[in-house]
């Protein structure tokens, strides 16, 4: 088992089957592109758990991923993709950069969600791309559109089940051997903003971002929640 890829806070391992790869979730939070980091205990395997538990909901909606099982609490057998270099955020809710870059208040329900694109690129800062920009770079924003509702419309069910307002999540998506597209990365409380219901108390990493503690008790209470109800 060689590693392919180290990033931010997991590590990606060839394994015996060409096609496949093993995603090592580490115990570790990083924020502003990797500017902020701390090691967290238990972070690692409780992110991967919530991921697999929302992947496996995904698939029961036929949303192709690359998600095949969970050899570890912290680590995960998946389909190996090559990534497209894209972030694809889904906005039901005004939070974030989206408040800090328009005049957008803190709160502000969109009744039709909005997606947005940014380069997967830390060293340009994940800039945000127009239709324009991502046709001229060969990517045709519709390929993911539908895809990104239709996760959206998973998840806003999925974390309502248990008491969470789904503010916004970030996903990206890759191409296997065979050409199919399939979402990829992870899906966990470090990749979507998630409030309280009815109020815009954090439960995910801007508790890190921000410095307001308790980032691990949010993640096993979302954790047991999803446990007990999937």
């Amino acid at each position: 088992m060689n590693e392919l890829v180290k990033g931010k806070v997991k590590t990606v391992f060839s394994t015996s089957e060409p096609d496949e790869v093993l995603i090592q979730y580490e115990d570790r939070v990083t924020a502003g592109n990797g500017k902020k980091e701390l090691n967290v205990k238990d972070k690692g395997s409780t992110c991967c758990e919530i991921s697999s538990i929302i992947f496996k909901k995904l698939e029961e909606y036929s949303i192709k991923t690359h998600y095949l099982s969970n050899p570890t609490y912290n680590s995960m057998l998946c389909k190996k993709v090559d990534i497209i270099p894209l972030e694809v955020i889904v906005r039901n809710l005004a939070a974030g950069s989206i408040v800090r870059q328009t005049t957008l208040p803190q709160g502000k329900l969109f009744y039709k969600p909005l997606v947005e694109f940014h380069l997967k690129d830390d060293s340009k800062d994940d800039p945000l791309l127009t239709p324009a920009r991502m046709m001229l770079m060969g990517y045709d924003p519709d390929t993911f559109i539908d895809t990104a509702i239709a996760i959206n419309s998973v998840l806003i069910k999925v974390f309502h089940n248990i008491g969470l307002d789904l503010v916004d999540f970030k996903v990206e998506f890759g191409v296997d051997s065979k050409g199919n597209l399939l979402l990829a990365d992870e899906i966990s409380p470090d990749s979507c903003r998630l409030w309280k219901t009815g109020t815009q108390k954090s439960m995910d990493k801007d508790l890190f971002r921000n410095d307001e503690g308790g980032l691990m008790d949010s993640y096993h209470w979302i954790l047991k929640k999803l446990q007990e109800t999937n």
